[in-house]
């Protein structure tokens, strides 16, 4: 059962990346591209969490705080520039 799981999982994720990428290539604005690159990253860290869940451990748990903590603080710089930007 938890290999069904997996892989359902594992394909979702694959699919989500792809669309990430997709409006990573074709995102009309640079906000847009940033919340893409966001979202894949979360991606990414999602298909760890999966990958600790099935081998039952704990060693990308790192990996998994770095992510989300490097997402959080690149779209909250980017979007202070961006806000700056607009106001000058």
């Amino acid at each position: 059962m938890m290999i069904a799981v997996a892989w359902i999982c594992g394909v979702l994720l694959s699919v989500a990346a792809a669309l990430a990428i997709v409006r990573i290539a074709r995102g009309p604005s640079i906000l847009e591209r940033v919340l893409a690159l966001d979202v894949l990253l979360m991606i990414v860290a999602a298909a760890l969490c999966v990958d600790m869940a099935v081998n039952k451990h704990t060693n990308n748990l790192v990996f998994v705080v770095a992510a989300c903590v490097i997402g959080f603080i690149g779209s909250v710089t980017v979007s202070r520039y961006v806000t700056d930007r607009r106001n000058s």
